[in-house]
């Protein structure tokens, strides 16, 4: 018998076609890590507000926004969203861009695909001239916490995340991006 091995994994640029994909894999996602205690109208609204498929053509359509996809056989299984030149207060000093989202399906976490999309948005805001990413966990994302802590993500201070009047705890993480852009 002859083992396959599975069918890779390749991660592009977004484009406005995947954004009602990117819609339903970040509600997806979102839920799975943050509804923990289920579903309820604060968390409904929120979903369906962020992560609408019109949010995705906004986000693809804004000049400081790049989304990267993990894809596999035309399927949606990942995918990274960088803010180039957004600061934040508690991130070192320089040139920043902010990581908003790293969201892997949960059958593809654990496989290093979180690690790729990772390394691949660094090079996305290195190469914008970015010295810096950072961006703002959930505490109780301990899984989360501890995979930007083995890659180098040092912890910056509290911040909070606010909807609907409700504000849960985050922290700020930054790492330094590796050397100048060569060409």
């Amino acid at each position: 018998m002859t083992l396959r091995s599975p069918p890779p994994i390749d991660i592009r640029p977004a484009v406005p076609a995947d954004a009602l994909c990117l819609s339903a894999l970040a509600i997806q996602v979102f839920l799975d890590t943050y509804a923990t205690e289920g579903i309820r109208p604060a968390v409904a609204r929120e979903v369906f507000g962020t992560y609408a498929e019109p949010a995705f053509h906004r986000h693809l359509g804004d000049a400081h926004t790049r989304l990267l996809v993990a894809q596999r056989q035309g399927h949606l299984v990942g995918f990274a969203q960088v803010t180039l030149g957004a600061t934040h207060a508690l991130a070192p000093g320089g040139a920043q861009a902010e990581l908003l989202r790293l969201y892997v399906q949960e059958p593809f976490t654990g496989h290093g695909l979180g690690t790729r999309l990772l390394r691949e948005a660094e090079e996305v805001a290195r190469a914008a001239g970015a010295g810096l990413l950072w961006l703002t966990p959930w505490v109780h994302n301990h899984r989360a916490r501890a995979f930007y802590a083995r890659r180098g993500y040092e912890d910056c201070g509290l911040t909070w995340f606010t909807f609907e009047g409700e504000s849960h705890e985050n922290r700020v993480v930054a790492r330094r991006l590796a050397g100048p852009v060569t060409t």
